[in-house]
């Protein structure tokens, strides 16, 4: 039986998506081995995995998440309160087809969009 999905997403540097996302977004580092090459990361129980990819141009990225959330605007606000940088085009906001969602991108532009059903 499947018990899990985990997203792996591209990085260009370990420590930089390891700091991103600890300090901006409250994951932890998952493990008790270091990987230069890869990067295994968990928050409220769900787990994020990167792999090294150094030639990667941020710009033609194309990875992307959709993570639920039941709390979006705790979220939000918890986010802003660290000054995560939030994608321009991303503020939190009512969409039509029913979701409350904000959007951000990480270091590497792997596009993270947060939402909440209304």
């Amino acid at each position: 039986m499947i018990t899990a999905v985990i997203s792996k997403l591209p990085m260009r540097n370990r420590q930089v998506t390891l700091d991103f996302y600890t300090q901006l977004l409250g994951f932890r580092e998952l493990g008790n081995a270091f990987y230069p090459y890869y990067l295994m990361l968990e928050r409220d129980s769900h787990e994020l995995h990167f792999f090294l990819h150094e030639t990667l141009n941020p710009k033609e990225n194309d990875g992307q998440l959709y993570l639920r959330t039941t709390a979006i605007d705790a979220l939000y606000n918890e986010y802003l309160s660290k000054n995560t940088p939030i994608h321009p085009n991303g503020v939190l906001e009512t969409k039509a087809w029913g979701q409350r969602e904000f959007s951000l991108l990480d270091p590497d532009h792997n596009l993270l969009t947060f939402g909440q059903a209304i």
